[in-house]
């Protein structure tokens, strides 16, 4: 489970150090992708499997399925962090994200997800008070 949120920088090269935390889970590779709000969903190998196993089971006569899985896909980036936990983020991705020098990693449940620094404040301060007024279960009988 990925939790928190820790404040990170890309180097010249495009390149991240992931959150100390998570890097033994990620050591043995990881699947960065395009996600929705314009971040980067960043996968352990183990958990992009189980989504590719559900989405080979969806109905390719579903345009919506062909949709999501031609993006999510095309634009998935299988990544070995290095020795020292660094990982690249490649150029498209970074553009699609607008990601700049200063970043914010998120944990996200099986996820983490990576944001521009400043796309990730806007986005927390949008939220913050829809989430604080919240009076309907988001998950009935659990949340």
């Amino acid at each position: 489970m990925f939790l928190g949120t820790h404040a990170l920088r890309l180097d010249e090269k495009g390149r991240l150090f992931l959150p100390a935390k998570y890097r033994d889970e990620l050591s043995g590779g990881l699947v960065i992708t395009k996600g929705q709000e314009r971040c980067l969903y960043v996968f352990p190998v183990h958990e992009f499997q189980r989504i590719t196993d559900a989405l080979r089971s969806a109905p390719v006569t579903a345009k919506s399925v062909r949709d999501h899985g031609r993006v999510f896909f095309a634009s998935a980036s299988d990544e070995t962090p290095d020795k020292q936990g660094r990982v690249t983020v490649p150029q498209s991705l970074r553009s699609y994200a607008g990601l700049g020098r200063d970043c914010v990693v998120i944990g996200a449940n099986t996820r983490l997800e990576i944001w521009d620094a400043r796309a990730w404040a806007d986005y927390e301060t949008e939220q913050e008070q829809a989430f604080a007024e919240l009076s309907e279960e988001v998950l009935p009988g659990v949340l």
